[in-house]
């Protein structure tokens, strides 16, 4: 008497194969979107701490922002107070952008800052 063995048909493999591939792609895409928010959680973050450092550089020294280093122009490195002379944010502790690994860039007029970064995700608010 033949005997017949158990096993799984091409097209229930097939279904299975599928359905792993959009459970992974899924996955994936989830996984992207919270890195890309995170990175940009991080930049907000650099951004309140150079803040901070540039408002105390303001409050100690003579009520003016620092500018820019010659040597590296529009780059955030260090807030250093010569007069008296306080390390504000010191060049170790400045931050940098979690992807590209760069400064982030300051512009001052004086009396006025801006610092940037580029944020991803649309939601940042």
């Amino acid at each position: 008497m033949l005997q017949l063995k158990k096993a799984f048909t091409l097209l229930e493999i097939l279904v299975v194969i599928g359905i792993i591939s959009i459970m992974v792609a899924m996955g994936t895409a989830s996984y992207s979107t919270a890195q890309k928010k995170a990175r940009d959680a991080k930049r907000k973050t650099d951004l309140r701490t150079i803040q901070n450092a540039l408002e105390q550089y303001y409050s100690v020294c003579n009520y003016l922002y620092p500018t820019p280093a010659p040597a590296s122009p529009g780059l955030v490195n260090e807030v250093f107070c010569p007069n008296p002379s306080i390390g504000i944010l010191q060049s170790a502790d400045t931050p940098i952008d979690p992807k590209s690994k760069t400064k982030y860039n300051m512009t001052d007029g004086g009396d006025t800052y801006l610092i940037c970064a580029p944020t991803i995700s649309a939601t940042m608010g």
